[in-house]
Formats: structure tokens, C-alpha cells, sequence
């Protein structure tokens, strides 16, 4: 039986294919999945989930939910905060996101997406958010 923290890769995985599925049919642009970019500086590489192939639309994919007990998961908040920090050092024009599953909880009034956007939309500069319903494919724009 494969370890958790590997199940727990499988589960990005696949959620990365299918944001990059649906949002190549969303933008009408295709796009590379864990493709390098230079930020920084000294400019170092980082390898970005998503990367439309025009460079227009560059992203990060996070398979998060809330916690069993409708809990903030302050960890994964720490990652979706590091991968903004990863996002801002981009140069260029493009569009930068992080594309989010739709989780809801019923404890909840919002979406975990919804949630991370309304706590954080301070340090987003720039920076919006993608909310995918893997149930019906719908993808919602949060703070564009």
C-alpha cells in the first residue's frame, strides 16, 4: 500500500492535469505543466504548474480542502502564501493565479478558495485566484 504523503501527490497530480485541461479550454491556450522560469534576483529558476504556451497565464495548482472539522489548515495556507511569494517575482505581462479546488465544508459559509481570497487578498498584489469544481468542471475567477 503506497504511503499517504504519496497518495497525497498522486491526488495534485491529478487535479494538475485537470486544471490544465480545463483552463486550456477556459483561456483558449494550451498549457505546459512544471515548466522553468527565471525570477528574482539574482535570478534563480523555479518551475511553475502551469504555463500557458504563449506565457501569457502562469500558475500554481493547490488540491486543498479544509481540515476534517471544517479548521483553517494553517500549513496549507503557509503554501498558498509561498507560492504567491513565487508568482510576484515574475516579470513580464502575464496573468498569475493559483488555481484551487472548490472545497466546501459544512461548517463553512464560503469555499476554501473564497476563504484564502477574503483573509489574504492584501498580500495577492496582483495575484488572483482560480476556483475549480472538479463535480461539474466550473471554474469561478476570484479577485480579477
Amino acid at each position: 500500500m503506497p504511503a499517504p504523503n504519496s497518495m497525497n501527490t498522486a491526488k495534485g497530480r491529478n487535479f494538475q492535469n485537470k486544471a490544465t485541461e480545463l483552463l486550456s479550454a477556459y483561456y483558449g491556450v494550451k498549457f505546459k505543466t512544471e515548466s522553468p522560469k527565471m525570477i528574482g534576483s539574482p535570478p534563480k529558476e523555479h518551475k511553475f504548474d502551469l504555463v500557458s504556451e504563449d506565457d501569457k497565464y502562469i500558475g500554481e495548482c493547490k488540491n486543498y480542502s479544509w481540515t476534517e472539522t471544517g479548521n483553517v489548515p494553517s500549513a496549507k495556507m503557509a503554501f498558498l502564501n509561498e507560492a504567491v511569494f513565487y508568482l510576484q517575482h515574475l516579470t513580464g505581462d502575464c496573468k498569475r493565479f493559483i488555481a484551487m479546488r472548490y472545497d466546501v465544508h459544512e461548517k463553512r459559509r464560503e469555499s476554501f478558495a473564497e476563504y484564502y481570497f477574503r483573509t489574504n487578498r492584501h498580500l495577492l498584489n496582483g495575484v488572483y485566484i482560480i476556483e475549480i469544481d472538479l463535480s461539474d468542471s466550473n471554474i469561478k475567477e476570484i479577485g480579477r
